[in-house]
């Protein structure tokens, strides 16, 4: 409810022109809200909390078609969740200038200091993804993956790290498995050093291979990975080539310090990390 008085007080600033001369936006929530405010001199104005109960009873009642329910997960999953890979993505590059500048070189070699990216870049551009899949395998924005027995199945268990063999583990029909993806990134027999951000992990590994699992694998795997992926190279590949990137320090704070406050895991819907306080400094070409 806190997030939604926000938005209520953010879109009547806009109504009234507060923010910036912004004379506000014709979406459905705007317009509940102008429609509110019009009230001002009636009996009918509502309050705060009434006006957020309204609106999420109007929401509420959309999302029961299925069709918009679809609508709106999809534009949901597909924007929350690398909205906080990304975060994490420039927070580590902030503290890994020798990382962030060999990817700016890499832009620079492929699409120089003047024109945009184009969708044909995209594979000559692995550099920006793998710091992307990085952030995101030490961050997996989803964090369980849930998955139902179709059928009596018996899954082989391999044995610690070191020793040989596997352990069956029967997994009768309708049973569901949950899989930590957390503890599927951090483990040291898939990955080296898991708790180091290296994204020179991924600079030889296609971008399709299932050997990044973070998006999951198999038919039943994030049907919007290939959007996320597309997406973050773009903004990366404009941000970076454009903007030096700096972790942004508290008096007295070091880099190591900034790193355990800034980049810890924070689970909200999905999973990311807490807001990442950042410098931005325009480059000189």
């Amino acid at each position: 409810m806190g997030f939604m008085r926000n938005q209520v007080a953010e879109r009547r600033a806009d109504i009234s022109g507060q923010n910036s001369g912004v004379a506000g936006g014709n979406d459905a929530f705007t317009l509940l809200v102008k429609a509110n405010e019009d009230e001002e001199t009636s009996k009918l104005q509502l309050d705060d909390q009434e006006l957020v109960r309204a609106i999420c009873e109007r929401f509420d009642s959309l999302l029961r078609s299925p069709q918009i329910g679809n609508v709106y997960i999809m534009l949901f999953a597909g924007h929350e969740t690398t909205a906080h890979t990304l975060a994490a993505t420039l927070g580590f590059l902030g503290l890994y200038q020798d990382i962030q500048e060999e990817v700016l070189e890499q832009i620079i070699s492929v699409i120089g200091w003047d024109r945009d990216p184009a969708y044909e870049d995209y594979h000559s551009l692995n550099k920006v993804l793998a710091v992307f899949y990085e952030a995101l395998r030490m961050f997996p924005a989803g964090h369980i993956m849930i998955r139902e027995a179709a059928e009596d199945t018996v899954l082989q268990i391999p044995s610690p790290l070191g020793q040989e063999g596997t352990t069956p583990f029967p997994v009768p029909k309708g049973v569901q498995v949950m899989v930590d993806m957390v503890g599927v990134q951090y483990n040291p027999r898939y990955f080296e050093k898991p708790e180091d951000y290296k994204p020179s992990r991924w600079y030889k590994v296609s971008s399709e291979s299932e050997a990044f699992s973070a998006f999951s694998i198999g038919p039943r795997a994030c049907i919007g990975r290939k959007f996320a992926t597309t997406e973050a190279v773009a903004f990366l590949t404009m941000l970076l080539r454009d903007w030096r990137v700096e972790p942004l320090l508290e008096k007295g704070e070091t880099k190591e310090a900034w790193r355990k406050r800034v980049l810890d895991a924070h689970l909200v819907l999905t999973l990311g990390v807490t807001d990442v306080p950042l410098r931005f400094t325009k480059r000189r070409k």
